[in-house]
């Protein structure tokens, strides 16, 4: 049996969200580190699950308190509970994210958020080249129906040295490659909810198997590491 969170993890956080001050946070501190073991539980065992599939290098559980410093919110408090799971790199491309938070806004996010301009260049010319590979992974009907379709921030027509008309425009122009799945509050209390984020993280693979060898190759398909 999975780890269950509790009713009383977003219970605190719609506290905390209407209390976000310093002063109700100190006094609430016993509350907040029960809600944070339970949390953090909860993300061990979904790693113990994505390890049986994935070689995965670290998990970053983030902390609550927010970075007010170049922020016109200065509110110092984060009301949701964020985490992400690191790929062995050079070789393993992409990562998971895990993110709950109370009202229907918890969600799973994996992919490819802020490549770099290397490896957005290299993933755009293997598109111009050829993306059959890809739109058959996009197009599986599996990942489909867990998923549904990429998405991403994208250029408005084509970035600098890339044809507007391409065939495959559609994927050159994004600047992020990214799969997000969103999960009810019920969704996330119940039983089957760290099973359901481990069947979802197992069915993109195919996804970044593709696209670990792409950024581990040139155009030449020689490797680069």
């Amino acid at each position: 049996m999975h780890q269950t969170l509790s009713k009383s993890v977003f219970d605190y956080l719609k506290k905390l969200e209407k209390n976000n001050n310093r002063d109700w946070f100190n006094d609430n501190k016993t509350e907040f580190r029960a809600v944070e073991k339970e949390v953090k539980a909860l993300y061990n065992e979904v790693l113990n699950d994505l390890r049986i599939h994935d070689d995965i290098d670290k998990l970053k559980i983030f902390r609550i308190y927010r970075d007010v410093r170049f922020s016109k919110n200065k509110l110092p408090y984060k009301t949701h509970f964020g985490g992400s799971f690191n790929r062995v790199k050079p070789k393993l491309r992409g990562g998971y994210y895990l993110h709950m938070q109370p009202n229907n806004e918890s969600f799973i996010a994996t992919g490819f958020w802020e490549p770099s301009p290397a490896d957005l260049l290299r993933i755009r010319k293997e598109f111009e080249m050829d993306a059959s590979e890809m739109r058959d992974i996009l197009n599986d009907t599996s990942l489909k129906n867990i998923w549904g379709g990429l998405q991403g921030d994208e250029v408005k027509t084509a970035p600098k040295g890339f044809n507007k008309d391409h065939e495959n425009i559609d994927l050159i122009k994004k600047k992020q490659y990214i799969f997000i799945k969103k999960y009810t509050d019920q969704e996330v209390l119940s039983d089957g909810f760290v099973g359901s984020v481990g069947e979802a993280f197992k069915a993109i693979r195919p996804y970044f198997n593709y696209m670990s060898d792409v950024l581990t190759t040139d155009l030449n398909g020689e490797s680069l590491i």
